[in-house]
């Protein structure tokens, strides 16, 4: 989207299951008591990841993503707050790896380039928490069950969509074409 058309992109954490404890649970509990079957929620999962070419390994558990929703707030302050949102969503889509450890955390922004011992230090000190807490208020006041939901000029769109949708998003609220130059 950002190739096509001059918008800018505002990452705002959602509180996903905030209770789930470092470990993890696994998905049959997530969904045990919800009236979800959790094999048919998997197999709808893949399918919507298949058809908008985006890569899904198996898992078998959600983690919490509290920490790295407050050390994504660093990163974005560094500068890095794309990598590190693409890194923390391959890591648990792709690998099943647990992003509510520290450790991996720490080492998951080292690999795009920012300093160890400060994240680990923001991690410890919980630096983002009060940020996180706001979007995750901010979240509630606009209603919002879901994610991920763009946001627009008021409009909306929910769930993993196509390219289409998005972009018919973008159009309706007057978002203005990059010039193209040969």
């Amino acid at each position: 989207m950002r190739k096509n058309y001059e918008i800018g992109v505002q990452w705002r954490a959602f509180p996903l299951h905030p209770e789930t404890p470092e470990e993890g649970i696994t998905l049959q509990e997530l969904f045990a008591g919800r009236g979800v079957d959790g094999e048919k929620a998997k197999l709808r999962l893949k399918q919507v990841a298949d058809e908008l070419g985006l890569p899904l390994g198996e898992r078998d558990k959600t983690y919490n993503s509290r920490l790295a929703q407050e050390l994504a707030k660093w990163a974005e302050v560094k500068g890095k707050g794309d990598p590190f949102h693409d890194g923390v969503f391959r890591a648990y889509y792709v690998y099943g790896k647990n992003i509510g450890r520290k450790d991996e955390l720490v080492s998951l922004a080292k690999s795009i380039g920012l300093p160890e011992e400060e994240g680990r230090s923001v991690l410890e000190q919980r630096t983002y928490k009060e940020a996180v807490d706001a979007d995750w208020s901010r979240s509630h006041a606009l209603g919002i069950t879901a994610v991920p939901t763009f946001l627009m000029n008021g409009n909306e769109v929910v769930g993993a969509q196509p390219y289409e949708v998005l972009e018919h998003l973008l159009k309706t609220c007057g978002a203005p074409k990059r010039n193209h130059r040969a």
